[in-house]
């Protein structure tokens, strides 16, 4: 076992990560805090298996390794040092296990599938890469009403369907469609014809109707937070609020995401914090 304290290895990678995130983790206690930093990093580890991964095959293995981890540090020997840092949370939240393992899952289908027949399909893998993480991060942050985990789950789809919007040129260069294939045909684009300049009307109109679902998940999100319960999702709402201005971003840009990753500036991250925050003060 590593000699480096874990809970400050974990703030280290989230620190360097530059994620969004990170500015939403500063209004948790430290506690708080350190079991979402611990959060973020196993899934940044999990991610970072298949995304840079030389074969599938060694992706596999060691995702497979971290089921394994998984289960030691559900029977209180953790190995890794993300696992160690993860020790203390799981039992002052009650993480789930299996959520967990459906996040791994959630990577592994990368390794399966780079195409999407239709929308129930990218769902479950959408529900895993992050609907499973908004829940996790939901239990971090501390709810009293059940229904906050249809908020959380659908905050979570939110920042996904955000991601795979913004990312749609980089995973095109990793041979992955996340658009399902049905809404492709749906606006007459294929896979061969969705970066063709003459279809780019209907490129837009598509990006369009990906960009309105997304919306629709981060308003299902915020109209199932229960009132009881939106103080202590504070860090997750923020989370939300910056996610949403970069989907705002990407459509006041006009969808250059064949070409570019669209990104908020710090500012534009800190203006998006503040605004909602003002925004919930006189709701």
């Amino acid at each position: 076992m590593s000699s480096i304290n874990p809970q400050q290895y974990c703030a280290d990678l989230v620190s360097r990560s530059h994620s969004s995130f990170r500015l939403s983790f500063l209004l948790l206690n430290h506690e708080r805090r350190q079991a979402i930093n611990a959060l973020y990093a196993f899934c940044r580890e999990v991610d970072d298996i298949v995304d840079e991964a030389q074969d599938a095959a060694g992706a596999r293995s060691q995702l497979e390794t971290w089921r394994n981890e998984i289960d030691l540090l559900y029977e209180d020997h953790p190995t890794h040092i993300i696992s160690c840092a993860l020790q203390p949370a799981i039992k002052a939240y009650q993480l789930s296990k299996s959520h967990f393992i459906a996040i791994i899952d959630g990577m592994e289908m990368d390794l399966d599938q780079n195409r999407y027949a239709n929308f129930d399909e990218l769902y479950l893998y959408c529900y895993r890469a992050a609907g499973v993480v908004g829940l996790l991060a939901a239990q971090i942050f501390g709810y009293t009403d059940p229904k906050t985990e249809k908020y959380a789950e659908a905050l979570g789809i939110a920042l996904q369907l955000t991601n795979i919007l913004r990312d749609v040129g980089e995973d095109l260069t990793r041979d992955r469609i996340y658009i399902p294939e049905d809404e492709l045909a749906r606006f007459g684009l294929t896979e061969t014809t969705l970066t063709a300049p003459e279809q780019h009307a209907q490129l837009i109109e598509l990006l369009e109707f990906q960009q309105n679902r997304a919306e629709s998940y981060y308003h299902k999100a915020l109209s199932s937070l229960p009132d009881a319960d939106s103080k202590s999702q504070l860090s997750g709402l923020v989370m939300g609020a910056i996610y949403h201005a970069l989907l705002k971003q990407i459509t006041l840009e006009s969808y250059p995401v064949l070409n570019k990753k669209v990104r908020l500036s710090k500012f534009k991250k800190v203006v998006a914090t503040i605004r909602f925050l003002i925004s919930r003060r006189y709701d």
